[in-house]
């Protein structure tokens, strides 16, 4: 099994740093034969590496099944006269969504099932999933490749049919319906899969007759549109990482002119909810971890305040509903809902002890006197409950089965880890309760830490085979992320970007010190901006860990901030900064994974891509992985991409558990080599 080795080619980058030699720049070339039979030839050596471990992979999936109850129906939500609820099928990939009269028969009619419309496709992700106002109609969009590039389409739920409505190369930045059900309001992205246009389409007319109603030239910025709850209002709202800007349009007057909340300002962010006579808004004016101001629906810019800044708690989102709303916010690492009433009354929802995720589920009626919310934890499986405002009860309506598991054998808590200039960073553990924390338990560490992305704990299936193994499973959360509020947020960006890696650095040396696991059975894992931080951890420390996940990693940051001609570069410069200049140029060349790859003793690395993926270019992982095998050949490298697929991998349940299987099988070789 000799790994492939991809051709050098002379590249000369001009950096304010210097000219920096990059013989594997030509990756980016994608309609080049020798891009495709390189990343071909990965693929087989990667079938090939993990044809001796086929027996663990089959082992591990069919464990992830067993705990997966294949037939299952979700927990009907009524929306006006109808129950709405989806199901899955033994042997089927995908969910089937229907509709029915009443809650104990919410299947009586099928919408949509995905696993038809995905045909012979090997990928499919449905987008938009939105009912017109008099129930006849469902707009809704599907991606059968992961570009992210969607097909929108108007189905008639009486007959099941499409009409004759197609709108190709739609994103995902929302759908909206006008009162009267005659027009349907669409983003779509320009040539750098930013979201930047709204259209309006009059159903049964020609899409070459839609009318743009608002664009946003300005590249930093992404455009979405929305319903209110009271489905009074159309809201389209234009955002970057600093800025955003809201607009309003009267569902009942849809071919009206716009009405602009307030302009954008320079650093103030805010988000239009509607409630009754006024208008709830989150923003950080004069509140960097945001507040709720009111304002009258005849003066949308005549701001009062309603729900006062507090430091530390970070504010998230204001839900409106008619007699009551809903604030989400995070508090110290936990993430919390709070209703709120019109007076300014709170009482916050409880649900679980230990460190949970806790979320608004589907309250499509503005009317209502009860609340529906899902929570679950490292040892809790997902779990939808209704709130009853009127007398505070909690009543649970489902949680998801597992079978062949005894959930009581897992043990979660939460400890704190100390960063190099002293931050105590939350760090979440959970193991079995036989596994003893005595430095001889090997780790799988998980991270992010970008974009104020607050990683909640979640429940897995597939992470209970390696619990049962003796394992223990960490939550990072370092700063780049909003656990801790604002701040914590801004001490990871830009020129306070290391500090999300050696905050992770530091875990997993808590990890090791306490005797939480094994000083050198510590295996990292992230994703996407979490690949970057999984690949600057190894790249700074490759010591401190015995194996590295990184999964469609943005590891190229420096090459690929200096493209603005590359999809969502000019978007991503208030995140990670434009290297074009200095201070970016240097600060960022001091972490980009790909730049500091050099010759060392890396651990092993299963890396993954997908050839489609719109937001971290199979490049990226393509280069770093020519580069691990040019600067340390005697590390194991191994490369995944998906051909077929995009950001988020295959989108098949069964595919998957597959794919979760082939990494488990990676991490527990990485900690048995290392005995």
């Amino acid at each position: 099994m000799r790994p492939p080795l991809a051709p050098q080619k002379s590249h000369t980058w001009h950096r304010p740093t210097g000219e920096v030699e990059d013989p594997f720049a030509w990756l980016i070339e994608r309609d080049n034969p020798d891009t495709i039979a390189y990343l071909t030839a990965e693929n087989q050596y990667c079938d090939e590496w993990f044809a001796p471990h086929a027996a663990t992979i089959e082992k591990l999936f069919t464990e992830i099944k067993s705990r997966v109850r294949e037939d299952d129906t979700s927990v009907p939500v009524r929306r006006g006269q109808w129950w709405y609820a989806s199901r899955t099928k033994e042997g089927l990939p995908y969910a089937i969504h229907t509709r029915g009269t009443s809650i104990d028969h919410p299947d009586e009619r099928v919408l949509i099932d995905e696993n038809v419309e995905a045909g012979d496709s090997d990928y499919f992700s449905l987008n938009a999933f939105d009912i017109s106002h008099n129930d006849e109609m469902l707009a809704w969009s599907s991606d059968t490749d992961g570009s992210e590039k969607y097909t929108l389409r108007i189905r008639n739920i009486s007959t099941g049919l499409d009409m004759d409505d197609v709108i190709p190369n739609t994103t995902w930045g929302g759908t909206a319906w006008s009162a009267n059900n005659e027009w349907l309001f669409y983003v779509v992205p320009d040539e750098a899969m930013r979201p930047w246009q709204v259209w309006r389409h009059k159903v049964g007319t020609p899409t070459a007759d839609d009318i743009l109603v608002f664009e946003d030239a300005d590249e930093r910025f992404f455009v979405g549109v929305d319903i209110s709850r009271s489905q009074e209002w159309i809201i389209i709202e234009t955002s970057s990482r600093t800025s955003s800007e809201a607009w309003l349009l009267r569902a009942d007057s849809p071919t009206a002119p716009l009405t602009c909340v307030r302009p954008r300002t320079p650093d103030v962010e805010y988000q239009v909810d509607h409630w009754g006579d006024m208008f709830a808004i989150v923003t950080n004016e004069n509140a960097p971890d945001f507040k709720v101001v009111t304002a009258p629906v005849s003066a949308p810019d005549t701001w009062t305040d309603f729900v006062p800044h507090e430091a530390g708690s970070r504010v998230m989102q204001f839900d409106c509903f008619s007699g009551f709303a809903v604030l989400h916010r995070w508090r110290n690492a936990q993430q919390e809902i709070v209703v709120v009433g019109h007076d300014g009354t709170q009482s916050l929802i409880s649900v679980l002890d230990e460190p949970h995720e806790l979320e608004l589920d589907s309250n499509p009626n503005f009317v209502t006197d009860e609340l529906r919310i899902n929570y679950q934890s490292l040892t809790t499986p997902h779990t939808v409950a209704d709130y009853t405002l009127s007398t505070g009860a909690l009543m649970v309506r489902k949680q998801t089965e597992v079978p062949n598991a005894t959930l009581g054998d897992y043990v979660s808590s939460r400890v704190w880890a100390s960063a190099t200039d002293g931050t105590k960073v939350p760090l979440d553990i959970v193991h079995h309760k036989n596994t003893g924390l005595n430095s001889t338990a090997p780790v799988l560490l998980y991270g992010y830490g970008s974009y104020e992305a607050s990683m909640a704990p979640w429940f897995s299936p597939g992470r209970l085979s390696l619990l049962d193994r003796g394992w223990v499973w960490a939550l990072a959360h370092p700063r780049g992320g909003g656990e801790m509020g604002r701040n914590w947020y801004l001490d990871g960006k830009l020129l306070n970007k290391r500090n999300t890696f050696t905050d992770t650095i530091a875990c997993a040396k808590h990890i090791a010190s306490s005797g939480i696991g094994r000083a050198d059975g510590i295996v990292i894992r992230g994703g996407s901006a979490g690949g970057l931080l999984v690949g600057a951890c190894v790249t700074m420390e490759p010591s401190a860990f015995a194996g590295v996940i990184a999964e469609v990693p943005f590891v190229d940051v420096v090459s690929t901030m200096s493209d603005p001609s590359l999809p969502l570069t000019v978007t991503e410069w208030e995140e990670w900064g434009d290297p074009r200049v200095e201070p970016w140029a240097s600060y960022m060349e001091s972490y980009s994974p790909y730049d500091n790859t050099l010759a060392a003793a890396y651990p092993p690395i299963f890396v993954t891509a997908g050839l489609n993926d719109p937001r971290v270019s199979y490049h990226e992982p393509a280069k770093w992985v020519a580069r691990l095998r040019h600067v340390a050949p005697e590390s194991t490298v191994i490369l995944k991409c998906e051909m077929g697929a995009g950001h988020g991998g295959p989108s098949g349940r069964y595919d998957r558990w597959r794919d979760e299987a082939r990494t488990l099988a990676f991490a527990l070789w990485c900690v048995e080599i290392n005995r």
